[in-house]
C-alpha cells in the first residue's frame, strides 16, 4: 500500500465523509465552522492511498514554542496500516525545533500515542483543563 503524505487543500465533501467515517459528528454538524477551522489552521497534511483520503491530521498554534494537534483521523478501512504514525511523524519532522507539542485524546488511543512518543500530562506533574460549549 503506497501512501501520499502531502500538505491538504480543502476539500467539504471529502472532509465531511472522513469525519463522519470515525463519528466526529459535532464538526460535520456545523460545515461552516469546519471549514473556517481547516482555513485558520497552522497546518493540515493528508494521506492518500490509491486517491483517496485516508487520513488527516490538523495542526493549531504559533509554530515555534506550541503546536497543538487538533485532529487526527484515520478512516477505518486504513487504521493500523501506519498512516496515523506517518502523519505524528510528519509533524514532528516539520515543528522539530518547537518546544510542545500537545494534543487531547480519548482512554482508546493512549497506547498509540504513548508508543509515538507522546507523554500523558499527568505522568508530568501537570493537568489539562477544558472548557467547550457543550457545557
Amino acid at each position: 500500500m503506497d501512501i501520499i503524505l502531502c500538505d491538504y487543500l480543502y476539500d467539504e465533501d471529502e472532509v465531511l465523509t472522513l469525519y463522519n467515517s470515525v463519528g466526529w459528528e459535532n464538526y460535520t454538524h456545523d460545515p461552516v465552522m469546519l471549514k473556517n477551522a481547516y482555513q485558520h489552521s497552522l497546518c493540515i497534511m493528508s494521506a492518500y492511498v490509491e486517491e483517496k483520503l485516508a487520513g488527516i491530521i490538523r495542526v493549531v498554534g504559533d509554530g515555534y514554542s506550541i503546536v497543538y494537534i487538533q485532529d487526527l483521523i484515520v478512516h477505518p478501512d486504513y487504521q493500523k496500516k501506519g498512516i496515523g504514525t506517518a502523519l505524528i511523524n510528519a509533524i514532528f519532522e516539520k515543528y522539530q525545533n518547537v518546544y510542545q507539542i500537545v494534543l487531547l485524546s480519548d482512554e482508546d488511543n493512549v497506547g498509540f500515542y504513548e508508543k509515538t512518543g507522546f507523554k500523558k500530562v499527568s505522568d508530568m506533574g501537570c493537568c489539562t483543563f477544558i472548557k467547550t460549549k457543550r457545557e
